[in-house]
This record gives structure tokens, sequence and C-alpha cells, in this order.
């Protein structure tokens, strides 16, 4: 039997008053998922990040032009797909900050890039300036040492719907 996913998606004008929208919209399916408040909230991070990113770099401070979230729930795994037709970057150009030392500085932002790669289990770019530039932002549900993180057995039930069984509070 082939594993069915669920998809979700958001497609808005890049403006920051929508960031908001789309935190709210991506930390709601990765609860429903099953993840827990931590979890769901570096998920949440990690695309607030992504799309500031896009409104403040690729469209360069906001615009009418769409940034649009994709949330695809598989068995194993939650995954967000950032897309934007903005200006592109080279994601491996972006060196890996000290922390100590932009504390020490009391640095203001330029850790973007940084918190998504900690945040998230796996990060890949497809850049093409003024065509598409995505992001894909992968968090699964079982840890490296093998823990779960849902705070529930979900899974995905006909047509993508999300189906949860008893929360482990009630076993």
């Amino acid at each position: 039997m082939a594993e069915e996913s669920a998809v979700y998606q958001l497609k808005l004008p890049s403006r920051t008053e929508n960031l908001e929208i789309i935190r709210e919209f991506v930390s709601r399916i990765a609860q429903k998922a099953g993840f827990d408040e931590e979890d769901a909230a570096k998920i949440e991070l990690a695309v607030d990040e992504a799309c500031t990113n896009v409104v403040k770099h690729a469209y360069e401070g906001g615009s009418d032009k769409p940034i649009d979230v994709v949330v695809r729930l598989d068995y194993d795994k939650l995954t967000v797909i950032v897309t934007d037709q903005g200006k592109g970057f080279n994601p491996e150009a972006v060196e890996i900050p000290d922390i100590k030392e932009y504390l020490a500085e009391l640095r203001v932002g330029g850790l973007g890039i940084y918190l998504i790669r900690t945040l998230m289990d796996e990060v890949k770019y497809d850049i093409r300036p003024g065509v598409r530039n995505q992001v894909k932002m992968v968090k699964y549900f079982v840890g490296e040492g093998g823990e779960t993180r849902r705070s529930e057995e979900v899974f995905i039930g006909p047509k993508g719907k999300l189906q949860a069984s008893k929360s482990k509070a009630e076993n």
C-alpha cells in the first residue's frame, strides 16, 4: 500500500504583515501533525526566518509579488517549501557565524540561514534568480537518537486528512 501524504499551501503577497499568518499556518499544521510545542516552535521559527529573508532580500523590502509556502506531511516527516521569484543568493557563500563573537558585539540580524540549518533536520536550496528560488526544510518525526518527536500517534487518512489516536497522556 502506498504511503499517503497531506499537502497544505498558502500563497500571500510578500509583506512583513503576512509573516504572522505564515507562522500561524505552519505552527498549527506542525502541532496537528503531532510535534510537541518545542519542535513546532522550531519549525515555525525556521519558516519565519526563510520568509523574512524573502521579504527583506529576495524582494528587497516587500512587494505584492508572491511568497508560496507548501507544507507536506508524510508518515515520517514534515517538509516545508518556501518559494519566491525574487533576487537569488548563493547559500554556500553564507558563512557560519561565530555565535560568541556575534553576541559579544551585540549584532542584530544575520542569523537566519544559520538558524534554519540548526533548527531543521535537512535544508536544501534551489536558486534561480528572477525565475524561482526555493528553500526546502525537513523535520523528521524521529530524532537522531531514535526518540519520537510526536506528542501522539498521528496518521494520514483518506484524502490526506490527519487523524490521531489517543495522546500519550490518555494511554
